[in-house]
């Protein structure tokens, strides 16, 4: 049976990390990050790009899932709606799948801490403080199970992951 894990967060939570890390950990495992069907330039949110992203995001898991060589399929994007947790999953061909859906969550004071590595690094200009923070509570309201990152490494909340 195939794996399927599903993890949203508001932006910095250390989604990719946590995603990069139980990549090493499985074995026959792809990784998608749902950003990466957004990057462009000039960034544009339309009602077409967004059918587009949806759309090849939807595309690459079904490719992923069906293939031989994969036991395990990550996927990683702010996933902030149920929505768009629900269609992803009614996009998907999920037989002899099991899927587990996760949100990432902490304290803002986390989030901060986490973001101004990344300002400070250079990989995030400092608007993105206010914008994630403001999503951060849209998790609790979703059909997920919820993991807490605060005061954790990546190492322990992998460990967690796999638990489930």
């Amino acid at each position: 049976m195939k794996r399927l894990y599903l993890i949203g967060g508001t932006m910095g939570i250390g989604k990719t990390t946590v995603c990069r890390e139980l990549q090493k950990r499985s074995d026959r495992c792809v990784f998608l990050d749902g950003d990466w069907c957004w990057d462009m330039h000039p960034f544009q949110v339309t009602e077409e790009t967004k059918r587009m992203v949806m759309d090849n995001i939807c595309f690459l898991l079904n490719n992923f899932l069906k293939c031989s060589a994969y036991e395990t399929v990550l996927f990683c994007w702010v996933m902030h709606e149920q929505s768009i947790l629900d269609e992803i999953l009614e996009r998907l061909n999920l037989n002899d799948c099991r899927v587990t859906a996760i949100s990432l969550v902490g304290t803002e004071e986390e989030l901060k801490k986490r973001l101004c590595g990344d300002i400070a690094a250079g990989r995030r200009t400092p608007g993105i403080l206010e914008r994630s923070a403001a999503r951060l509570e849209l998790y609790g309201r979703l059909n997920t199970v919820k993991v807490n990152v605060t005061g954790k490494s990546i190492e322990e909340t992998a460990e967690e992951i796999l638990s489930l």
